[in-house]
């Protein structure tokens, strides 16, 4: 049986470690707010920017030099860019293993191409270096303050193997946030762009040959994609974190009761203990 002392240590150490899981639930619902209004203020703009995109490639789809465009040319996948976004730190709960075990399926699922991983975060790159995976390039602490142009350079990066034929599709993994206590697991591909079949939602009238104005709408829909899965990862991030430590928050109170109740009765015993060899000595004097 642990001793009075050792009990003491034990509960004084747990209750440290929860003011610490509290802190971090603290810093991690300030942070969660800022970065779900970034998610919200961002979603409408990158849904109707992909809603003008289809319908602007569907009003020109006949042309064949829209067909023709390097950023819509559809190719075999014998070689596949997979952008993985995942955190630069642990303490989220599950949101790492769930990225990690959805890239090593989806590996798996596609073996007969040859995939590289584009790491955007610690865990993600760390995980697939243990893995002997092929890792294109890595880019650590971009999820703590998200910027357009961390998105638009990757993008570009992305683009630049595509057209020089380095990559024949380009996915996205991340979690999408959906709230608090859910985010969801996303696969998707932005290269090439899908040509959306049927009739465009609007008769479009073009003041500039098609093929020029999707040459500078195609880069910026990629940069858009990349960023808003940047800021849906962050939020997604925060969330998971702030979940992570309140769980851990409430088990430490469900540890140190338990510990409480160890020394409560240690304890007892000891003063029973007591109690009981002074009785038996005085019986002894008698």
């Amino acid at each position: 049986m642990p001793s009075l002392i050792d009990l003491r240590r034990r509960i004084r150490s747990v209750r440290n470690t929860q003011q610490i899981t509290k802190a971090m639930k603290m810093v991690a619902a300030a942070k969660l707010r800022r970065a779900q209004d970034r998610v919200i203020a961002a979603r409408p703009y990158s849904s109707s920017f992909r809603k003008l995109l289809s319908n602007v490639v569907a009003a020109s789809a006949g042309d064949d030099r829209i067909r023709n465009h390097p950023l819509l040319s559809v190719r075999p996948e014998q070689r596949i860019q997979l952008i993985l976004l995942t955190s630069d730190r642990g303490l989220a709960g599950a949101f790492n293993a769930n990225l990690i075990r959805g890239a090593v399926d989806f590996l798996a699922g596609k073996r007969d191409a040859q995939i590289q991983i584009e790491a955007l975060g610690k865990k993600g790159r760390d995980s697939f270096r243990r893995r002997k995976a092929a890792i294109s390039g890595e880019h650590v602490g971009i999820f703590e303050k998200p910027k357009y142009a961390d998105a638009e350079r990757i993008a570009g990066l992305a683009m630049e193997r595509y057209t020089n034929g380095e990559a024949d599709a380009v996915y996205l993994l991340y979690n999408e946030f959906k709230s608090v206590m859910s985010q969801k697991l996303t696969l998707t591909r932005i290269l090439p762009v899908p040509i959306p079949e049927g009739e465009p939602g609007w008769d479009y009238i073009f003041e500039q040959p098609p093929d020029q104005l999707l040459g500078d709408l195609l880069p910026n829909y990629v940069g858009v994609m990349v960023y808003a899965a940047i800021l849906e990862s962050s939020a997604a991030e925060h969330a998971a974190r702030m979940v992570a430590m309140d769980a851990a928050s409430s088990n430490a109170s469900k540890v140190i009761d338990s510990l409480t109740l160890k020394l409560n009765r240690v304890r007892q015993a000891s003063i029973t203990r007591e109690i009981i060899e002074v009785v038996s000595g005085a019986a002894a004097l008698e």
